[in-house]
């Protein structure tokens, strides 16, 4: 396995989470010389340096040119998956068995999720022993949960009629067999605190990254939406040296419901730092609309790998092979953004490195997804494509994507930046 694939691998494994994709993200950054600064503080930045914002679950870099810049290149991707999250009084008992209650986050394949080692994890706002308000990561991996199917000879039609999911009441995990509270214990085993505030907790599938295939050409794992493409984002901008350009790659939360949060892409997190850079270049609000006129986004996120087991689901003409070439995503309705001005230089950018590409659009009957390449463009007028790399199994607790696929994004966005 190439150190690249290594360190994918290990980003997969720090980031069970949003919070926790934010922060090694940032441990990344900071390894390699970004300065991190807080919003809360008057920033003091220096030419030719890089820095990085987190905000919550998001974190934004950027690279400050030796000289004002007159044109930008963002990458952007999302933090979060679709999930389950635990709800804020989530231990219920059923004659013995203590279970949680949960609620859904975004659209995930609930199927997926029964039968399967789950871990807890997220952050916990807490009242330390000072009597202060503190926040926390966990990552609760050595007492695992799980969700158990019904017994077929109770549910003898479930192979022909598929499993019916009642979200109240069929996908609450297993905690413990015994009749007793739990989960602040368990909790109190990884931190310590004087008193849980709140939390925001979700449940984790365990299974590590693996390579699969007879030549080991893909790779399995939970989250590879998006965290695939946020690690592309931030590989790009670890190799990519500071140019004249000014380089910046955003990572945001929330994307999975709709990005409208303090910290999601329909926020006003990017703005503000655009708006924070231009002041330290003394742009004048001329100068910084010209900026973003002469800008450019690429919004990256997995695409649906062609399945041949449903082969009538695809559009003949755009199937998206894992493997053959990054997906270039068009749709009419504008869900994704790209267009012809804006899909060129993708194109030219792999042409002149020799890295295939494929153009993606869906059954005709059938809605395509989003991404947050729309909101950026709409809220900033940036010129944006929306890119991505196809997968198996999207919004499932184990998707698969090709090996090359990752290696060639990663190659593309560096040049890009």
């Amino acid at each position: 396995m190439s150190s690249l694939l290594e360190d994918f691998c290990q980003f997969l494994d720090q980031s069970p989470t949003a919070w926790h994709a934010a922060s090694s993200a940032a441990s990344r950054l900071s390894t390699l010389g970004a300065t991190a600064l807080d919003e809360k503080d008057k920033w003091k930045l220096e030419k030719k340096q890089r820095y990085f914002v987190k905000r919550g679950g998001s974190i934004c870099a950027f690279s400050t040119p030796a000289t004002s810049p007159q044109k930008m290149t963002i990458v952007a991707a999302h933090t979060d998956s679709p999930a389950l999250k635990l709800k804020p009084n989530p231990e219920i008992f059923s004659d013995s068995i203590s279970q949680l209650e949960t609620e859904v986050y975004g659209a995930p394949l609930l199927s997926s999720w029964f039968n399967r080692d789950l871990a807890i994890a997220g952050r916990i706002v807490v009242e330390n022993s000072q009597g202060a308000i503190e926040e926390k990561l966990v990552f609760l991996d050595e007492a695992p949960l799980f969700i158990p199917q019904l017994a077929i000879h109770l549910d003898r039609e479930v192979n022909e009629k598929g499993l019916m999911i009642d979200k109240q009441d069929h996908l609450r995990p297993i905690l413990t067999l015994q009749n007793k509270d739990a989960f602040l214990p368990l909790l109190k085993k990884q931190v310590s605190f004087k008193e849980l505030l709140s939390f925001d907790l979700f449940l984790v599938p365990l299974e590590k990254p693996r390579l699969l295939g007879a030549s080991k050409e893909m790779l399995a794992s939970y989250r590879l939406d998006n965290l695939a493409s946020a690690h592309a984002c931030l590989t790009a901008f670890l190799n990519a040296p500071v140019q004249d350009t000014l380089q910046i790659a955003i990572l945001c939360d929330a994307e999975e419901i709709g990005s409208r949060t303090a910290e999601g892409a329909a926020s006003p997190f990017l703005q503000d730092i655009l708006q924070r850079i231009g002041l330290f270049y003394n742009l004048s609000d001329e100068d910084a609309i010209r900026l973003k006129r002469s800008s450019f986004c690429a919004s990256v996120d997995v695409a649906h790998a062609y399945n041949p087991n449903f082969s009538k689901k695809h559009d003949p003409q755009h199937l998206l092979l894992p493997g053959q070439g990054i997906a270039i995503k068009y749709n009419a309705d504008k869900k994704y953004v790209t267009d012809a001005a804006t899909a060129a230089p993708i194109l030219l950018a792999c042409k002149k490195m020799n890295l295939r590409t494929q153009s993606f659009a869906s059954h005709s009957n059938l809605a395509s997804g989003s991404t947050i390449g729309p909101i950026i463009a709409h809220t900033l007028g940036i010129p944006t494509v929306d890119i991505g790399c196809p997968i198996f199994s999207m919004h499932s607790a184990r998707e698969v994507m090709a090996v090359q696929d990752h290696l060639d994004m990663c190659q593309l966005l560096t040049a890009l930046l």
